[in-house]
């Protein structure tokens, strides 16, 4: 998925890159960078112990929220497209809201292992949606709706996953979906998406514009594409074509069979994580898989719903495959802790058969 995820930056981003950056490679070499961490950073969870986290888990929690913070702060965090949302650090640009997410699941899976006899009742999972809604309040703050809405739905997955009841769920859900429509009617661009989003041929040329850009991509992609490195949207066309919106691109290039064998891969990867899941030696370790599994789950139906013109357009990378560095060594380090855990399952099953 890395090396794929390689080539598709280069392909959607050669000409933007040569036109504003000074040559069609400069992308591509930030992704792989971003690939070279992100191997180091799952080569190194792999093989630190997973429970470790277990103790380690107010220490995350800290550190996601402060950096959530510090994004907020003029002269601190980055400014870019109306919203702080990165710290520069100098040799890199880092997006706190990526780690946050998986500081979050880290955090929430310690807590379920902690008071998995609770989790049934209000008293058990209030704390933890506490928490969930503390984060996204300041990731709100931004703004980012779209990595709001997506750790709301990892913590609602993980709160079901640990135990809560379908009546407690709609107890959170209810108004969670009031706040979203609040949100969006007292804010004028997101109500502006919202409209474009149901009628983008209503401003073609403004919020419309960047939604008629992927239908276009993916339209002319048919079934089996226009061939590789030989997309027209990505000349200018389709904004954050190597971002946000790659799987356009990937749907122009390599057609219908190309975008479903990109969702089979997902849904392969994801089957292995909820089996390393089901397989873990203890709670703390089902709960870390379980919850990667729905982070990338969520975060891909996000973006291709988004694509696709399901839901209103938004800004979230498609894991493994999108350009951006933070991403791919947050989303990599994250697949290392399952397999830390799948390692040492089988450690724990060795030890019991002798």
């Amino acid at each position: 998925m890395l090396a794929f995820g390689a080539v598709m930056v280069y392909s959607a981003s050669s000409y933007n890159a040569e036109m504003y950056y000074g040559g069609r490679y400069f992308f591509l070499f930030k992704q792989l960078a971003g690939i070279g961490g992100g191997i180091a950073a799952m080569v190194v969870m792999t093989i630190v112990d997973y429970r470790r986290l277990h103790r380690l888990r107010f220490v995350v929690l800290g550190i996601s929220a402060l950096l959530l913070g510090l994004v907020l702060i003029p002269g601190i965090g980055m400014e870019n497209y109306g919203a702080r949302r990165w710290l520069d650090l100098g040799f890199i640009t880092l997006q706190s809201s990526e780690i946050a997410k998986v500081g979050f699941v880290i955090y929430a899976a310690a807590y379920m292992a902690k008071n998995h006899e609770k989790m049934t009742t209000v008293r058990g999972w209030l704390p933890l949606a506490a928490v969930g809604g503390a984060l996204c309040a300041l990731i709100m703050l931004e703004p980012s709706m779209s990595v709001t809405m997506c750790l709301a739905l990892v913590m609602m997955t993980m709160l079901v996953m640990g135990g809560m009841r379908l009546p407690h769920l709609l107890l959170i859900l209810l108004p969670l979906v009031a706040a979203a429509v609040v949100l969006i009617l007292v804010e004028p661009y997101r109500f502006s998406r919202l409209m474009a989003f149901l009628d983008p041929w209503s401003s073609p040329l403004e919020e419309g514009y960047q939604l008629l850009q992927s239908y276009y991509g993916l339209g002319a992609g048919g079934l089996f594409g226009v061939g590789l490195f030989n997309s027209r949207q990505k000349y200018l066309f389709l904004p954050f074509a190597e971002s946000d919106f790659i799987f356009s691109v990937i749907g122009e290039e390599l057609g219908l069979i190309g975008c479903t064998a990109v969702m089979c891969a997902f849904c392969f990867m994801i089957y292995r994580l909820v089996r390393i899941a089901k397989n873990a030696a203890d709670r703390f370790g089902c709960y870390l898989s379980g919850g990667m599994a729905a982070l990338i789950g969520i975060q891909v139906l996000i973006n291709i719903a988004v694509v696709c013109g399901c839901i209103p357009p938004t800004g979230i990378p498609l894991p493994f495959v999108s350009s951006g560095s933070s991403a791919l060594v947050v989303f990599c380090g994250g697949i290392g802790v399952c397999q830390s855990v799948r390692i040492r399952t089988h450690v724990s099953v060795r030890a019991l058969l002798r």
